[in-house]
């Protein structure tokens, strides 16, 4: 039974992987759909995001080698622009941007620690921008608000999403401890930059 629970589990995250690689879905509705698409029971037990991203590396890894880094630099070059923006608010990039799952359909995620949630606004009103508000779950499970932009990213020839979403200034402690992995989750301004320099052996 437990053998079936995980075969299944991986048919799961392998269909899902697909779709958020070729469709751009975020990970949960993904996960969903492939329940829907292999005719599984609702009730079916979802896979964990940690087998659904070694799923989705993997169809990177075996269909988008020869595209998907350079779309990935793009993005992340893309989110540094938008956090040097708003740098009085102490963003952090999250989401496939920064752990490297991202394509040229992925969204942009940018965590800010405010001391006052509507200084960002503020802020992005004073840039020119135009933003659309919703409400999303945090990393907490919290609703959080979520200021988004449609962004047209000049090298991909794409409009990238990119969602600012706004913590309390205290929420900054908890959010920076490694996952299970030992990785961190989200990455400040000056780690972005590191990615972003060329190694030398």
């Amino acid at each position: 039974m437990d053998r079936m629970n995980t075969d299944t589990s991986l048919e799961i995250a392998n269909t899902a992987a697909r779709m958020v690689v070729e469709e751009g879905l975020e990970w949960g509705p993904a996960k969903k759909r492939a329940v829907k698409q292999l005719g599984l029971p609702g009730r079916t037990a979802l896979p964990d995001n940690d087998t659904l991203e070694a799923a989705v590396r993997e169809y990177l890894e075996l269909f988008c080698g020869d595209t998907q880094p350079a779309e990935l630099r793009a993005l992340r070059e893309w989110a540094l622009l938008w956090m040097e923006r708003m740098e009085a608010f102490r963003p952090y990039l999250a989401g496939a941007v920064w752990n490297g799952t991202a394509t040229r359909l992925s969204d942009i995620y940018i965590q800010l620690f405010c001391d006052d949630s509507k200084s960002a606004e503020i802020a992005l009103i004073d840039h020119g921008v135009r933003y659309d508000v919703s409400s999303i779950n945090g990393f907490h499970g919290e609703l959080v608000d979520a200021l988004s932009i449609s962004s047209f990213c000049k090298p991909l020839n794409e409009s990238i999403g990119v969602h600012y979403l706004i913590y309390d200034r205290d929420d900054l402690r908890g959010a920076l401890k490694p996952d299970a992995q030992g990785r961190t989750p989200r990455g400040s301004l000056e780690a972005l930059r590191r990615l972003l320099t060329p190694t030398t052996e």
